[in-house]
């Protein structure tokens, strides 16, 4: 096994069209979902430590402010939480050679789009699409009583 080199995006993004998830690539974007994992870990970690700890005892607005410090707290691990399996899904398509590539359209997703969201499953054109149809998706199924 060799070992390689991380690229900068800078480097990552200079590369040509043809070395598309080469081996640098798929490190590069390995790496940067482990380590976007691990953070993630050690931020809900943190956020439960914030949420079993604190007091509410006090006054009623000491209680107040508590409680709805605690409804922020629950709702950023909520969504935390939900990102979760985006990475790990991100690592499997990774490991099975699918990473990179939309899942409907099978082309390439475009190394400035995965720079910005490694997680990404779908291409501008088809995720553009998703989002046109769920507005109408929703409605439809309000009318359809």
């Amino acid at each position: 096994m060799t070992v390689l080199t991380l690229l900068s995006e800078q480097q990552l993004l200079a590369m040509p069209e043809s070395d598309y998830m080469n081996a640098e690539q798929l490190a590069f974007f390995r790496q940067r979902l482990l380590e976007e994992q691990q953070k993630l870990w050690q931020h809900i970690e943190r956020l439960k430590c914030d949420i079993n700890g604190g007091d509410l005892s006090g006054d009623e607005a000491d209680k107040a402010a508590r409680e709805e410090d605690l409804r922020l707290l629950f709702r950023q691990l909520d969504r935390e939480s939900r990102l979760l399996p985006k990475l790990t899904a991100a690592l499997a398509r990774l490991e099975n050679g699918d990473y990179g590539y939309c899942l409907e359209t099978g082309e390439p997703i475009g190394l400035p789009r995965l720079l910005l969201r490694p997680t990404a499953e779908l291409g501008i054109e088809a995720k553009t699409a998703q989002e046109m149809r769920e507005p109408h998706l929703r409605k439809s199924k309000s009318t359809s009583f």
